[in-house]
């Protein structure tokens, strides 16, 4: 995926250098991949965000059963 990725970025990167001025170019660059990327790797990340707060409450869970015994 990281490098479907970074090719998106050079084409969108090479799309807003040739608009006709800054602030265009901005727009195309976070019109067409910052705001775009950003969902897809919010939406992708949804199963390690589960497992990782899935492991946080499993350790504190025995933490709590380590200081109770």
């Amino acid at each position: 995926m990281w490098i479907v990725a970074i090719g998106w970025v050079y084409v969108v990167a090479l799309m807003a250098a040739t608009e006709p001025n800054v602030l265009s170019g901005i727009m195309t660059f976070f019109g067409y991949c910052v705001l775009p990327m950003s969902i897809l790797f919010y939406l992708t990340g949804g199963k390690r965000r589960r497992a990782r707060r899935a492991a946080a409450e499993l350790q504190a869970t025995a933490q709590d059963a380590n200081a109770k015994d």
